[in-house]
């Protein structure tokens, strides 16, 4: 399975993940929301950040997963401070992730940067920051003619 997954901009956390000071994700939630049980080892995550710019730059491998059972707040906030050294989260993030009863935590690997291209989003009613997708390819647009067939900057 493939994702495209939004980061945060405010946060670096594309940059962050690039240079691989970040080596995990995480998403939360009230109740089972994606991608809890719908991401797996093995599969590959399609990167952009969450400014408007809309531009798949990187990928990367899914390395681990995590999914918690239904959690305290403090259970929750406790689990993501395990983590944190993956996780790199700014205290916003923290406040934000942390507390809520379902957690998601992704772990990373061979996270390459690719040539920008963007991705029709039409397909995809209510935009999440997660969204599974069969081929990246049916979705793609190209912005660049020229660029090389295999889409991997140097």
């Amino acid at each position: 399975m493939q994702h495209v997954v939004y980061t945060e901009a405010k946060a670096s956390e594309l940059e962050n993940l690039l240079s691989g000071e970040k080596t995990m994700l995480i998403r939360s939630s009230s109740d089972r929301q994606v991608p809890y049980e719908k991401v797996e080892v093995g599969d590959t995550l399609f990167f952009l950040r969450n400014n408007g710019e809309g531009l798949i730059r990187a990928k990367a491998t899914v390395s681990s997963v995590l999914f918690s059972e239904k959690l305290t707040k403090v259970r929750s906030l406790e689990l993501i401070g395990d983590y944190q050294e993956k996780l790199q989260l700014t205290e916003e993030q923290t406040k934000r992730w942390g507390g809520k009863r379902y957690l998601v935590l992704v772990g990373v690997e061979k996270v390459i940067r690719l040539y920008p291209f963007d991705i029709n989003k039409s397909k995809f009613g209510n935009m999440e920051d997660w969204i599974p997708i069969k081929n990246i390819e049916k979705i793609k647009i190209a912005l660049d003619e020229e660029k090389p067939p295999t889409n991997i900057m140097p």
